[in-house]
C-alpha cells in the first residue's frame, strides 16, 4: 500500500494548518479510508503520551480524527521551547541530549533520515496520509535546512493547499507572495489556495479569486467563514474569551436543579507555560467564565487560580514572582479561594525546587503546599489511571472519583519532613505521589495532565458535561464538506 497524500501549508503561523488538518483527517477517515497524520517537525510545549514517549498535541488529535491510534512516528521531531534560544529536542518521542545541544542547520541534517523513514512507513502503513507543514514555505532563510514544507511536500508528492488567514489582512498578497517564493517544482504541487476566518459577504472577494488564479494558475478552493467556537483544543494560542454561557435548564445542571452562581477561573499565563489545551473543555462548561492572567490587577474576582504545567518550573516561578503574582496568589489562598497548581504548577506552589543535576534549576517556592521537589534526569512520560482517596474542602467532589490522563516532567514531590514533623502535613491524595493537598483543603496540586478532558472529572466538579472530541471531529468534517467547492477533496487523493 502506498498512501495518497494531502498537505496543509500555511503562509503564516496561525492561518490554520492545524485544524484544516483535523478536519481532513476526519473527512477521509469516514470515507473508509485508513488514515494517519504526519507533521515531521512541531515547535510546541503541547504534548501528548502515546506508546514510545510523547508527540505534539495537534498530532495527537489528529490521529484521534484519523481514528488512528497516535504514534510517535506521526511527528518524529518535537522541539520543546525552554527558553528563547534553548529547546528541548524530542526524537521519536524520546528526549535527546545531543540534539538539543546541536546547532539548528546542522541538526536538520541529522534528523532528516529518520523523518523519512517515519513518512515512509506511514506511507505504506495507510491509505491517505494528510501531512500538516509548520510556519510558512516562503521561509527563504531556512530553505536549505528545510524537514518540515516542501522537502517533505516532495518527498511525498503531496496534494498540497495553502492557507491563510484572511481576518488579518493581505491575504491575497500573502498567497500570491508565498506562491512566487517557491521554485517551479514546489509550486506544481499546489493545487488549491484557501481563505480562512473569513467574516462578511464572500461576493465581495471578486474578482481577487480569479485574479489570483489568472496569475498563478491556483484555483481559490474554499473560503471558511470565521469560526470561533469549533471545540478543538487550541494548540499554541491563548483561548479567547468566551464570556459567560448562560445557564438553562437541562444544561450544565439537571432538570429543574436551582441555578448556581458562575465560577470564575483564572489561569496564569506565565512564558514556558505547557499543555494549555488541556483546558479547552473547561472553556465549553456552562457557567464557567475561563480567563489567562498575567498580571495581579487580572485576578479580581476570581474563584478558583488554575498554575498549569510549564516547560520551565524555576524560569516560571521566577516570572510569576516578578509580576507580583506570588502575593496575590497567596492572599487568595489566605482567605480560603481555590488554588489548583498542575505539573509544573504543583511544583511552584511547594516549599522548594532542587536540582542537583542542572534540569531546571533551584529555587523557593510559593509554599502553599508543604512539599519539595527535587529534579532528576530521568523524564516521567506515561499514560496515569488513578482514583482520588478522600478530598477535603473545596474538592471534595472529587473523592473516590476515578480519572485518567498522562504524565510528562522532570522531577518528583515529595512531604516536606521538618514541616511534616512540625504538624503541617501535605495530604497524599492519589498514590504514588501523583497529588498532594494543604490542610485547610483550598489549595491541591498534582501532576496529571488531561483530567479536564475526562468526563467524571466535569462531572464531579461541575456536575456538567461537555461535547466529546469525537463530535467536535465529525462537526470539523461536516464544515470542510460544506465550504470546499464541490469536487475539490475527492480531487486531492486523485492526483497522480
Amino acid at each position: 500500500m502506498t498512501a495518497k497524500t494531502v498537505m496543509v501549508l500555511g503562509t503564516s503561523s496561525g492561518a490554520g494548518k492545524s485544524w484544516l488538518t483535523t478536519a481532513l483527517c476526519r473527512y477521509y477517515a469516514r470515507q473508509g479510508f485508513k488514515v494517519a497524520p504526519f507533521k515531521a517537525q512541531n515547535m510546541s510545549n503541547n504534548a501528548r503520551v502515546v506508546s514510545g514517549g510523547e508527540i505534539g498535541s495537534a498530532q495527537y488529535f489528529q490521529a484521534l480524527a484519523a481514528r488512528a491510534v497516535p504514534d510517535v512516528r506521526m511527528n518524529p521531531l518535537l522541539l520543546k521551547p525552554e527558553k528563547d534560544t534553548q529547546s528541548q529536542v524530542v526524537l521519536m518521542g524520546q528526549v535527546n541530549a545531543e540534539l538539543s545541544r546541536m546547532e539548528w542547520r546542522g541538526r536538520s541534517a541529522s534528523v532528516w533520515p529518520v523523518v523519512a523513514q517515519a513518512l515512509d512507513e506511514l506511507l505504506q502503513d495507510n491509505d491517505v496520509v494528510v501531512i500538516e507543514g509548520a510556519g510558512s514555505p516562503a521561509e527563504i532563510n531556512l530553505t536549505s535546512c528545510d524537514i518540515v514544507n516542501m522537502r517533505v511536500a516532495q518527498h511525498a508528492n503531496a496534494a498540497c493547499l495553502l492557507v491563510t488567514d484572511i481576518d488579518r489582512g493581505g491575504a491575497f498578497a500573502h498567497l500570491y507572495g508565498t506562491w512566487a517564493l517557491l521554485d517551479e517544482a514546489e509550486r506544481q504541487l499546489i493545487k488549491g489556495f484557501v481563505l480562512n476566518k473569513f467574516r462578511g459577504d464572500a461576493s465581495l472577494l471578486a474578482p481577487g479569486p480569479q485574479m489570483l488564479q489568472d496569475l498563478t494558475g491556483v484555483p481559490t478552493v474554499a473560503t471558511l467563514p470565521m469560526w470561533w467556537q469549533h471545540g478543538l483544543p487550541e494548540e499554541d494560542g491563548m483561548f479567547h474569551s468566551s464570556g459567560l454561557l448562560p445557564l438553562t435548564p437541562g444544561e450544565g445542571r439537571g432538570e429543574g436543579s436551582p441555578a448556581r452562581a458562575p465560577i470564575n477561573i483564572s489561569i496564569i499565563a506565565y512564558p514556558r507555560i505547557s499543555n494549555l489545551d488541556e483546558f479547552q473543555p473547561l472553556k465549553n462548561v456552562t457557567g464557567v467564565r475561563l480567563k489567562w492572567v498575567r498580571s495581579p490587577v487580572e485576578l479580581a474576582g476570581a474563584d478558583w487560580i488554575i498554575l498549569p504545567g510549564s516547560k520551565h518550573t524555576s524560569g516560571d516561578l521566577a516570572w510569576l514572582r516578578a509580576q507580583g503574582l506570588d502575593q496575590a496568589i497567596a492572599a487568595h489562598a489566605g482567605q480560603g479561594g481555590a488554588v489548583l497548581g498542575i505539573c509544573g504548577g504543583l511544583q511552584m506552589l511547594g516549599e522548594a525546587l532542587i536540582d542537583p543535576h542542572g534540569i531546571d534549576g533551584n529555587g523557593p517556592g510559593l509554599g502553599l503546599l508543604p512539599v519539595v521537589t527535587v529534579f532528576d534526569p530521568a523524564k516521567t512520560v506515561q499514560h496515569r489511571q488513578a482514583a482520588f482517596a478522600a478530598v477535603r474542602g473545596l474538592w471534595a467532589g472529587l473523592s473516590g472519583v476515578e480519572v485518567q490522563g498522562y504524565e510528562i516532567h522532570h522531577g518528583q514531590t515529595a512531604p516536606h519532613s521538618a514541616m511534616a514533623a512540625a504538624g503541617d502535613v501535605a495530604y497524599p491524595v492519589m498514590p504514588e505521589g501523583l497529588a498532594w493537598q494543604n490542610t485547610a483543603g483550598n489549595v491541591l496540586g498534582l501532576y496529571v495532565h488531561g483530567l479536564f478532558e475526562d468526563p467524571r472529572m466535569l462531572q464531579a466538579l461541575f456536575g456538567a458535561a461537555t461535547p466529546t472530541l469525537d463530535s467536535v471531529f465529525e462537526g470539523l468534517a461536516d464544515y470542510i464538506d460544506q465550504h470546499f467547492e464541490p469536487g475539490v477533496l475527492q480531487s486531492l487523493i486523485e492526483a497522480p
